[in-house]
């Protein structure tokens, strides 16, 4: 009798394609019901986090509320929107990890999915990690550098309240995806897909699509896209040297 091999064994019935379209289906609902819920737990919450974001425009100018404008009628409430959404999304995260992998896992062998959940930890800490960066260090420079901009024209800045929102929001989740590339790395390194040596031939390609990501992702400055290319480039090299550990580990086992 054949035995079964490890994706099959790791690995539930095969399910006709329909079947998989319905558990599709069931996971998007669950998906937007849980992104509804953490909306509603964050839109009372908007003035608080919208306060949190503004201190970085506090070490830019002296009086950020009387800064910011909302010259249209529905400023506010697009303001709130944008602000209650995202922050939806971030509190729901967690749940819709467990979905998608709930939909994900069965196809995967049991090292792929040992894989999956050891990579896990290590990619919200990185985000967390690319956030606070943007937070802290990057938001502010931007916005010097667009002010000096303006400054330099001789334009007054008056920007409103929701394009700061919309900038400000945009620049911490482009931080906090980009430094995922890491994980997708160390993780198909982890599996095989990819080795050390070839991580190292590709390095010069490599960080001119790091550079080219860094000008889309952030405000058009060389200052700004340094700050995410530069961590971006050393966290290539500790995949390349992470990736060279798994591999010698392998090979250790297998003498």
């Amino acid at each position: 009798m054949k035995e079964p091999n490890d994706r099959t064994a790791g690995s539930a019935e095969s399910k006709p394609f329909l079947d998989h379209l319905e558990d599709l289906r069931g996971v998007l609902i669950r998906s937007a019901m849980a992104v509804a819920i953490g909306t509603a737990i964050a839109l009372p919450l908007v003035p608080r986090i919208f306060a949190i974001l503004k201190r970085p425009l506090a070490r830019v100018v002296r009086d950020p509320d009387a800064f910011l404008q909302s010259i249209e009628v529905t400023g506010a409430f697009s303001v709130t929107v944008r602000i209650g959404l995202w922050s939806g999304i971030l509190i729901s995260a967690p749940f819709l990890v467990y979905f998608i992998g709930g939909f994900i896992f069965p196809g995967l062998t049991e090292g792929e999915r040992r894989a999956v959940l050891r990579s896990s930890g290590f990619a919200i800490a990185l985000f967390v990690v690319g956030v606070l960066l943007g937070y802290f260090v990057t938001l502010p420079v931007a916005l010097r550098m667009m002010f000096g901009l303006h400054e330099w024209i001789g334009v007054r800045p008056a920007p409103q309240a929701t394009s700061y929102v919309a900038f400000s929001i945009q620049l911490l989740l482009a931080f906090g995806v980009a430094f995922q590339m890491p994980v997708v790395l160390a993780m198909l390194g982890r599996l095989g897909v990819i080795s050390a040596a070839q991580l190292r031939e590709r390095r010069r390609y490599v960080i001119v699509i790091l550079l080219m990501a860094s000008m889309v992702l952030t405000p058009p400055d060389i200052l700004t896209q340094l700050v995410m290319a530069g961590p971006l480039v050393i966290l290539y090299e500790g995949c390349i040297w992470l990736v060279d550990w798994f591999e010698r580990r392998a090979s250790y086992r297998q003498e």
